[in-house]
């Protein structure tokens, strides 16, 4: 085999294998960057620990939607659902009073999500803040790093 043949097949062979990493990574990028776990609680019994847990950890909860009474206050009715932003002033000052790591306050607060599904059984999901952190890197990275740590806390107080 000449050398252009080689240099053609090494081509074809990298572009195959970019293309089955890309394929392959955009089919587990949401259970990756995503997770669920099932709350060992009824949903009021979740919520009221996970609050508890958050607050005796310094955390603030500046808003909590109520997704099931927003959707009935437009004419649709779904299953308990709560969406908790979280916030650590402490953290965020570290993020947000800096110039250049402000592009990632569209993230701001941590949320994570408390619902029933129609098993009956009710759930938590929140976001890999950690794994996000860690393709950021910087300070941004190290206070994900933190917040993820504390967020998985707060998640196991309820997590079956």
């Amino acid at each position: 085999m000449n050398l252009q043949k080689k240099i053609l097949m090494i081509g074809a062979g990298l572009l195959a294998g970019i293309i089955i990493t890309g394929i392959i990574s955009y089919k587990a990028a949401p259970g990756i960057m995503l997770h669920e776990a099932q709350s060992k609680y009824d949903f009021e019994t979740a919520v009221q620990v996970f609050e508890q847990t958050a607050l005796e950890m310094g955390w603030k909860i500046p808003v909590v939607h109520n997704m099931a009474e927003v959707m009935k206050n437009n004419g649709f009715n779904v299953r308990n659902m709560k969406v908790f932003e979280l916030c650590y002033p402490a953290h965020a000052y570290e993020i947000l009073s800096r110039d250049d790591e402000r592009i990632v306050s569209n993230m701001m607060p941590c949320r994570v999500s408390i619902y029933e599904k129609s098993n009956g059984n009710t759930y938590i999901s929140w976001m890999n803040t950690g794994l996000l952190g860690n393709m950021m890197g910087g300070v941004v990275g190290e206070v994900m790093a933190i917040a993820s740590a504390d967020s998985e806390t707060m998640i196991r107080s309820i997590k079956k």
